[in-house]
């Protein structure tokens, strides 16, 4: 008897992302685990860089402008990723994170479907994003799903930016929990 719940990807609606239950913890589990990883450990959320810490404290505000898309096993936040508001006919995917316990069970390759099925209705022509090197299983995953090398977006020292082309809408991945 299999006893995993059903992963689900949802859109959560305006104005209620602080109230996803497991959200606002994995931001601050991507930031943490993000500033150890480039040298500059914290011991936690209070002592994360503002603009990171803010994210976590009120993702409504921090992410206004853009979709956040939320995996969730049960009512739980399993992962998320956020997907930019469209400028010049292409999106970026931010955020991309699998809480470790449900690392395995295909929670960022659904999250990923979902933001590309998204960027696609969205109607633009290019989705971008930016990956450490060192993140070398995420790179795998963007590669797998099409993505290529790209000129850098931004020149921090170990920032690889990787973008393709949007293809025709794929079936709804996504639904909305209101």
């Amino acid at each position: 008897m299999n006893d995993r719940r059903v992963l689900s990807v949802v859109r959560p609606p305006a104005h209620t992302l602080s109230t996803v239950d497991g959200l606002p913890a994995l931001l601050i589990d991507y930031h943490l685990q993000t500033e150890a990883e480039k040298g500059r450990p914290v011991a936690d959320a209070a002592a994360l860089p503002d603009r990171y810490r803010a994210e976590a404290e009120d993702p409504d505000r921090a992410f206004a402008d853009a979709v956040v898309l939320v995996a969730l096993d049960g009512g739980t936040a399993a992962g998320c990723v956020v997907v930019t508001a469209p400028v010049d006919g292409r999106v970026e995917i931010k955020r991309l994170w699998t809480d470790p316990g449900f690392r395995g069970r295909g929670v960022a390759s659904a999250l990923l479907d979902a933001a590309l099925a998204h960027a696609a209705r969205s109607g633009v022509h290019t989705v971008r994003l930016s990956v450490w090197r060192w993140r070398t299983g995420a790179v795998s995953l963007y590669e797998r799903f099409g993505f290529a090398v790209t000129a850098p977006g931004d020149e921090r020292a170990g920032l690889i930016c990787m973008e393709r082309a949007v293809t025709a809408p794929t079936p709804c991945t996504e639904r909305d929990s209101s």
